[in-house]
């Protein structure tokens, strides 16, 4: 056994110190790690005790936060996970936390699961493990090395681009968009949607204003946003710093919809009972869940076999009196 001749010990004592028995001398033990760590060498306790190799597990890795997206998203997972017929491990990331990700691979891989879906929203670099189950990736690039990993995308830049187009449908000359952070995938995703909507009507791109998807920072950007008398318009990332945004605009005297339309992005609960009630696209959380997991289940069942190809989400906006038409004006040289 490749471990003992490292470590120089014997294949029962190496057996001793996997199967964490007593009367192993905390030398022998760090050598023995260390032989295994070298090799590449990984526990999988679950998997030696099925003669199939299988654990009937699949693992999670997503970020550790009460946000609205990530949360829905990983309650459409564990739905998901339990449908299809697999026991669900779940381990949290931190924003800023050094081992991220690749901490949180290597947690699962430990634990012998037979698939993970990675549905971390922040960008934390290139997870530096090798993973040797199938992967799914959930509105990100895969960053890794695995023998199938596959993207699932959330279809967030598609939402965008609607939410964006249903406001210049209206009328609007252009729409300003208040971004969520800039190290989120799915803030990328709607920046990139806004902009391909504008870009594709011939529109002007406004100046983005960034918040952190609090209600606070939508009502900041509105103050900034409701003293420029050109804005009419606002897609929003999130529907929370929308409805922060309507709040200033309204303590600003700028009327929403009457002087100001604003869309926003989840469809949260609380979305249809806000005033005015918030336009929003919708996102579809058990939907992306689903696809993802036929897509890990097919990997991890049928190695042998090509992935089928994969079903877009479905795109849903919601329409409330949050948007309306510009209200019309006179401009120099020309009537509208």
């Amino acid at each position: 056994m490749d471990v003992a001749r490292l470590a120089g010990v014997s294949q029962k004592t190496v057996s001793r110190v996997f199967n964490d028995e007593p009367y192993v001398s905390a030398d022998v033990r760090r050598r023995v790690m260390a032989a295994a760590d070298e090799l590449g060498y990984r526990l999988n306790s679950a998997a030696r005790a099925l003669a199939s190799g299988r654990t009937r597990s699949v693992g999670v890795v997503t970020l550790g936060t009460a946000l609205y997206g990530p949360a829905s998203l990983l309650m459409g997972i564990e739905r998901a996970v339990r449908d299809a017929g697999y026991a669900l491990r779940v381990v949290n990331t931190l924003e800023g936390d050094p081992a991220g990700v690749t901490g949180a691979v290597e947690s699962l891989l430990d634990q012998g699961v037979d698939g993970i879906v990675i549905s971390e929203p922040i960008d934390e670099g290139a997870v530096a493990v090798q993973v040797d189950v199938p992967v799914i990736v959930l509105g990100a690039s895969p960053s890794f090395v695995a023998p199938r990993a596959v993207t699932a995308g959330v279809g967030a830049d598609l939402l965008a681009r609607v939410a964006t187009e249903h406001l210049l449908d209206l009328g609007h000359e252009t729409v300003h968009h208040l971004a969520g952070p800039q190290r989120w995938f799915a803030a990328r995703d709607r920046l990139d949607g806004w902009r391909a909507a504008l870009a594709a009507r011939g529109r002007r791109e406004p100046a983005v204003v960034e918040g952190d998807w609090s209600a606070a920072s939508g009502y900041a950007a509105g103050r900034q946003l409701a003293a420029d008398p050109g804005v009419t318009a606002v897609f929003a990332a999130n529907d929370d710093m929308a409805i922060g945004l309507i709040r200033a605009l309204a303590e600003a005297g700028r009327g929403v919809p009457e002087e100001v339309s604003v869309v926003g992005f989840d469809d949260i609960p609380v979305a249809a009972f806000v005033t005015p009630p918030l336009t929003t696209v919708r996102q579809p959380f058990d939907a992306v869940a689903q696809e993802g997991l036929r897509l890990l289940v097919h990997a991890i069942e049928k190695p042998e076999q090509d992935l089928p190809p994969a079903n877009d989400p479905p795109v849903e906006l919601v329409v409330r009196a949050s948007t309306a038409q510009p209200r019309s004006r006179t401009t120099p040289g020309r009537d509208r």
